[in-house]
């Protein structure tokens, strides 16, 4: 197992401090805040580790304040309610003494129902498309020796781009990308921990999509971007270690906000979760809220 993939199973593998409160830890990446799809992958692993025998089915979260990654951050969870069908759990994430997120999760027991599901898009196969090493290798010539190294290290989750964006140099494009995400290398059989790696993922190229209408490369230091808000619906069982096509677009940004929604299929086109999240796009300069 890659060592990447190796550290992204431990930072979910919270430690138990007491009944309800779990202790989390970020990867020594020389972030300037935490990675949003992290917190989200942690909280739900503290609220599934209260839950027995019911699946998560749905999150919504707020991204609060920007967290602190050479600090720990505990999780509190809150036992909101046992039914007999659904359970509900609150999940607050803290450090320094204040609240950095706040996640709710709603688990359900197996029942039967209706089924039904859109198509999914059209897309070449995942092992025709170049790797992120080789789209993004010939543009590191030219950037700082911080970016590359940034760009170039060792990743837990494979992402595979249909239409690949020049993240320097981009130019303006229609809001929706299809991307092609696993994990490097195979995970444990539980579907939690299969459901915690997809929340990780799912967060890593959603925002982007807002952007391409507006040509925002990565380093662009007149714009501020962060999460706001993140939510996800899961449909179907399905493994984070296998092929999921990422279909993702950006319905409408303003306010200094935009909005990306995005669905999560396998390679025989179940459709498995759905995903939306509003982040911040403002432009440097511009008063803050």
């Amino acid at each position: 197992m890659p060592d990447a993939l190796d550290e992204l199973l431990a930072i979910l593998d919270l430690d138990e401090l007491e009944v309800n409160i779990f202790r989390g830890r970020s990867p020594q990446e020389q972030r300037q805040r935490v990675f949003g799809g992290q917190v989200a992958g942690q909280a739900l692993v503290a609220a599934g580790r209260t839950v027995e025998g019911r699946i998560v089915h749905s999150l919504h979260a707020y991204f609060l304040q920007p967290g602190d990654p050479s600090a720990p951050i505990l999780y509190q969870v809150d036992r909101i309610r046992d039914g007999r069908s659904f359970t509900t759990r609150r999940v607050v994430a803290i450090q320094h003494g204040r609240a950095i997120f706040h996640l709710s999760a709603s688990f359900q027991r197996d029942e039967p129902g209706p089924e039904h599901q859109v198509t999914m898009p059209e897309a070449p196969p995942p092992d025709s498309l170049p790797t992120f090493e080789e789209r993004i290798g010939p543009l590191l010539a030219d950037v700082p020796e911080p970016v590359r190294r940034w760009m170039s290290r060792d990743r837990p989750i494979e992402v595979r781009s249909v239409d690949f964006v020049d993240p320097f140099h981009p130019t303006p494009r229609p809001p929706r990308q299809l991307v092609w995400i696993r994990t490097r290398g195979p995970l444990p059989d539980s579907l939690l921990l299969h459901q915690c790696v997809a929340a990780y993922a799912s967060d890593l190229t959603l925002l982007d999509t807002a952007t391409l209408p507006h040509a925002i490369a990565w380093n662009d230091g007149r714009y501020v971007m962060a999460s706001l808000d993140h939510a996800m619906w899961f449909h179907r069982p399905f493994r984070a270690d296998e092929w999921l096509l990422y279909a993702q677009e950006s319905p409408s940004a303003s306010g200094a906000r935009g909005l990306a929604t995005g669905r999560l299929f396998t390679r025989d086109g179940r459709l498995v979760a759905s995903v939306a999240q509003e982040g911040l796009m403002r432009p440097v300069g511009e008063r803050r809220g």
